[in-house]
């Protein structure tokens, strides 16, 4: 039921947000988008912790500010080297063995990789991933790094 309730709140200011006008009949009209979403998507049966992962609240806003900041380092470290004369890239595959144990927290490390500059997620298996970076050191970096740790964390494991 929480979760039915946190979907429907967030689709509702999702509606509210992208609306921007505040009439009476767009109000009726935004709730009862949302509800008629809310119906299917419990029809789906994909109103649960994987599908709506509201409990993972302050934690994720607090990642997700961190890997706005990443991404924004990534990109510049990128474009630097995009921008270099002798255009100093080393592709490089690495495998390794990640810290998440639930399927949302492994989603989001996969994710989150892709989401770098310079680095994508290639295979995403429980217990191994399989990276590809445009440096050996960009690759290499993704092994018990930070973002590990703290996708660990935003998923309340570490």
């Amino acid at each position: 039921m929480f979760h039915s309730l946190s979907l429907l709140v967030s689709l509702y200011l999702f509606w509210l947000l992208l609306s921007g006008f505040f009439t009476p009949f767009l109000l009726s009209a935004g709730i009862g988008s949302a509800l008629a979403v809310l119906w299917f998507a419990r029809r789906l049966d994909v109103v649960d912790a994987e599908g709506h992962p509201i409990h993972l609240g302050p934690r994720a806003l607090v990642y997700w500010l961190w890997l706005g900041k990443e991404i924004l380092k990534s990109g510049w470290d990128v474009s630097k080297i995009i921008l270099h004369p002798k255009l100093p890239i080393s592709p490089t595959l690495v495998r390794f063995k990640p810290s998440q144990k639930s399927d949302v927290g492994l989603v989001l490390h996969a994710n989150s990789i892709t989401l770098t500059p310079g680095t994508i997620t290639i295979e995403a298996r429980p217990g191994e991933f399989l990276v590809h970076g445009i440096t050996r050191s960009g690759a290499e970096g993704c092994i018990d790094s930070e973002m590990d740790r703290r996708v660990s964390a935003c998923e309340g494991t570490g």
